[in-house]
């Protein structure tokens, strides 16, 4: 017999696929909704049914968006001569939190990652080249993670890019403000002597 009426087991099942939801936080949430009003769980319901339907990628940049194209494509005051190239869109996000880049994107769609079955094929590099067709982009800024699949990726756009003509820079890694040296590992500390600025 199930532990929970089938109604409510789907319902956790679904919350389980989430990434980094396990089994006792999905209980938790599906017993969450279960409180709630019937009017927000309609809401809640009908929030889902929105994304899905109508939430899709820019044919230009491949963010989220729900036009055509996304925001920040159709931003005619963005320098248009620089695209920063993400992982996701989440990382956008977190870019524009500092208010100081004020150029283009562009959403790889994931990192390569050949255990995972992730090639370049998988990736929106295809777009990405499409972008540079036209001389306008003069820079391409890779801000992929620090990860070993990050700098594979930032790696292989270098040396596709390069014949292009079209200057490519890293984001610089290094010490966090307020870190400590002694606490930071020999890749971080790497990182922070490469990426070092004059002063």
């Amino acid at each position: 017999m199930a532990e929970y009426i089938t109604p409510l087991q789907q319902l956790i099942e679904q919350f389980r696929k989430l990434p980094g939801v396990g089994s006792k936080t999905a209980v938790r949430m599906a017993f969450s909704v279960l409180s709630l009003p019937p009017e927000e769980i309609r809401a809640f319901s009908d929030a889902l049914l929105s994304v899905c339907e109508g939430v899709h990628t820019c044919k230009v940049c491949c963010n989220l968006t729900e036009g055509e194209i996304c925001g920040f494509c159709a931003d005619e005051s963005r320098d248009r001569s620089v695209i920063c190239v993400v992982e996701n869109a989440r990382d956008i996000m977190a870019i524009e939190r500092v208010r100081d880049y004020r150029g283009l994107y562009h959403v790889l769609g994931g990192v390569l990652s050949p255990m995972n079955g992730i090639g370049p094929e998988q990736l929106h590099v295809k777009e990405l080249l499409e972008r540079l067709s036209d001389d306008i982009v003069k820079e391409i800024i890779v801000a992929t993670n620090p990860s070993v699949e990050g700098e594979a990726t930032a790696m292989y756009l270098a040396r596709l890019l390069h014949p292009l003509g079209v200057r490519v820079s890293r984001l610089a890694y290094g010490i966090p403000v307020g870190g400590e040296l002694e606490y930071a590992d020999e890749f971080t500390l790497r990182r922070a002597i490469e990426g070092r600025n004059t002063i």
